[in-house]
């Protein structure tokens, strides 16, 4: 046996790649006497929407912020439906109901994973006949695992019903649709700096980004006491800011992004051709999508056995995510969903499996995961 693991995911190896460039960075704040804001976060925010094709960044303290920020500037609160997935973080429905908006949750695509616009028309009509007295308000696309959504439809569905769309991209740093940038499609959208993204610093972060500068101004202000003058709040605000010291590490991560979404693609094509035939349902790109792999995520319908033979060979798995949010103690039995139900979304949450997908990880490592589900197939698994 290896005496090595093979994690499911390291950022500390990104941390190791760029040492030096990162504490030099961490320095310079350190050494400015700025330790709230500043220069060194209007910085990552000029270059990090400059990168994404976006006038405005707006960098705030988490993934989960960045939502609710972007769904309180757009005055989706009380009375409001939005509508997203229930295959999704916690995280996208939490900031909804911390925003004051009504969550609507909607069923994937079997293929992609991402919001079914049929589901997702279907729940929007349902409420508007509701005596509930929502109104559709915004909808949430999540670009999952890396992979964008079907924009071009849940865009025309958001014109016709009145809809606001503001995309979560908490897995998507630079996933694109049709060549353009996810992040870039609608009203707004919400990035996640946690350290295993795509886009990760070494602690928490997260950015809202929008073309819109009245919107992104306001954004500023919530994210401070909604502050627009000092100590004036001029409207109920949050504490959600990005600090300085992971904006400056952002920065250098930022610098290498393109590369190492250039490696989990790699990665994910050696997946794609070495896993083929070996009983998982590998996960697909749509004509229109270019996928980023933040998860590389196949389907396993003896995921519990596979998950130990693998652990067995010191190869480290995860599971995203083992429950649907509508079925979690939080929310079942209160939370609103398409008409239809979510059939989808409920027939492959005990199978999703994720491989170990890192831009660091090794080829050699990556030779071992293949062999490893090589052996699960011929020992009939």
């Amino acid at each position: 046996m290896p005496d090595t693991f093979v994690p499911f995911a390291n950022p500390h190896a990104a941390y190791i790649q760029r040492e030096r460039k990162i504490m030099e960075a961490v320095s310079q704040v350190f050494d400015s006497g700025q330790y709230i804001l500043g220069q060194e976060v209007e910085k990552f925010e000029q270059s990090f929407a400059s990168w994404l094709c976006v006038r405005h960044a707006v960098g705030c303290a988490n993934g989960t912020d960045a939502l609710e920020l972007t769904l309180r500037a757009l005055g989706a609160g009380a009375g409001k439906a939005v509508f997203t997935v229930s295959h999704t973080a916690v995280a996208t429905v939490a900031a909804i109901e911390r925003a004051g908006a009504v969550p609507v949750l909607v069923d994937i695509d079997p293929r992609t994973y991402t919001m079914n616009q049929a589901s997702l028309e279907e729940a929007i009509r349902h409420i508007q006949k509701s005596p509930l007295g929502l109104a559709p308000s915004v909808i949430i696309p999540v670009h999952l695992y890396g992979h964008p959504c079907d924009m071009d439809a849940i865009l025309a569905l958001a014109e016709q019903h009145g809809c606001m769309v503001i995309e979560d991209c908490a897995q998507a740093h630079g996933a694109r649709y049709k060549g353009n940038m996810a992040g870039s499609l609608g009203r707004a959208a919400a990035f996640s700096f946690y350290p295993t993204k795509n886009l990760g610093t070494l602690g928490d972060g997260g950015a809202a980004a929008t073309d819109d500068a009245a919107m992104a101004a306001e954004m500023i202000a919530l994210r401070q006491y909604g502050w627009k003058e000092r100590y004036i709040s001029a409207v109920p605000g949050i504490n959600s800011r990005l600090d300085p010291v992971q904006a400056a590490i952002l920065s250098i991560q930022l610098e290498h992004l393109d590369i190492d979404n250039a490696a989990r693609k790699r990665i994910a094509a050696i997946y794609n051709k070495e896993l083929s035939g070996c009983g998982l349902t590998l996960p697909v790109a749509a004509p229109w999508a270019e996928h980023v792999f933040h998860l590389y995520v196949a389907l396993c319908p003896e995921r519990p056995a596979f998950m130990d033979f693998l652990k067995a060979k010191d190869i480290g798995t995860a599971v995203h995510y083992p429950e649907p949010i509508h079925l979690q103690p939080a929310y079942r039995d209160r939370i609103l969903l398409a008409p239809d139900g979510l059939p989808v979304t409920e027939s492959i949450r005990d199978k999703l499996i994720s491989l170990p997908m890192f831009p660091q990880l090794e080829e050699q490592d990556v030779a071992r995961v293949c062999e490893a589900v090589r052996d699960w197939t011929r020992a009939g698994g």
